[in-house]
């Protein structure tokens, strides 16, 4: 079994959706009842072994170290005043600067997605890493991540996190993948396209939300850095697409029982507040009352 110890997390988009909210606040700190919803992402690497997490942020994201940094002796002493009643959140809050090593870089480059990767290609060295976003996640059982690694031990070859589109938008939102059916659920990819539009997409599988990489992604990152168009994003799906041009194999796994979450979306983000509320056992029955009160 392959240990896989580091995760970067791309947290440098400027949340235009959520303005003005985000003008001062990034959206990776979009609250999802009492936790960021970057912390989801944070919780869920380190659950599946990741020991070091690069984020890689741009201006106003000063708040996301904040929190990942250790709590101030201010708080510290307030909630000790408070007694036992607040010891568990005292508790809670020094765990989050513990969780992982945290390495904070700041972006430079094209936009896109692949940006983030080549200014940590100095960091992650010669093994292989996972690549998220900050802002999206898929609850599943197995935990996705889980899913990702177990995929990579047996093929020991790059391993993208894809789900089934549920509607025609998807396909102009998402990278789609397209390949030979190994087995249910998995595909060896020939053919991987930055939102295609539903006509043109190789399958209905939407990478999204996650790849398990291995370094010679950086290779095709500059390749494609190096061919890209003026005015055009770098993606890593351009990556992806030269790498299997090259004949890298990669495999496109859909992940098994989860639902995914795009909280950097306004409805989805509602709609993921509603979920989690709903599943918490302090507020869940007061919470659904309320919701059949202002529906009826």
């Amino acid at each position: 079994m392959t240990k896989i110890t580091k995760a970067v997390i791309a947290a440098a988009g400027f949340g235009t959706r959520f303005l003005p909210q985000t003008k001062a606040m990034p959206k990776e700190m979009l609250p999802i009842i009492d936790k960021p919803i970057i912390q989801y992402v944070v919780e869920e690497l380190v659950k599946v072994g990741i020991e070091d997490i690069v984020i890689v942020t741009g201006s106003n994201k000063r708040s996301i170290e904040d929190h990942f940094d250790r709590p101030s002796q201010d708080l510290i002493n307030n909630l000790r005043q408070g007694g036992e009643s607040k010891k568990p959140l005292l508790d809670e809050i020094r765990a989050i600067s513990e969780m992982a090593n945290f390495i904070y870089v700041r972006q430079k480059g094209v936009y896109g997605s692949g940006t983030p990767l080549l200014n940590v290609e100095h960091i992650i060295g010669d093994e292989p890493f996972i690549y998220t976003w900050s802002d999206d996640f898929i609850v599943a059982d197995p935990l996705r991540f889980q899913q990702m690694i177990d995929a990579y031990d047996e093929f020991k070859t790059p391993v993208l996190s894809v789900i089934k589109a549920n509607s025609d938008e998807d396909y102009d939102r998402y990278g789609f993948a397209g390949g030979n059916l190994i087995r249910d659920g998995i595909i060896d990819v020939n053919r991987i396209v930055e939102k295609p539009g539903k006509a043109n997409a190789p399958s209905d599988l939407a990478t999204c939300s996650g790849f398990l990489l291995t370094p010679d992604i950086f290779k095709y990152l500059h390749q494609a850095l190096d061919e890209l168009a003026e005015g055009r994003e770098l993606y890593t799906n351009d990556a992806f697409q030269l790498m299997a041009e090259d004949g890298k194999r990669i495999i496109a796994k859909e992940i098994e029982n989860g639902r995914y979450y795009d909280a950097g979306n306004k409805l989805e983000y509602l709609k993921t507040v509603v979920d989690f509320a709903l599943k918490r056992d302090d507020i869940a029955d007061d919470f659904r009352k309320y919701l059949i009160e202002i529906l009826q």
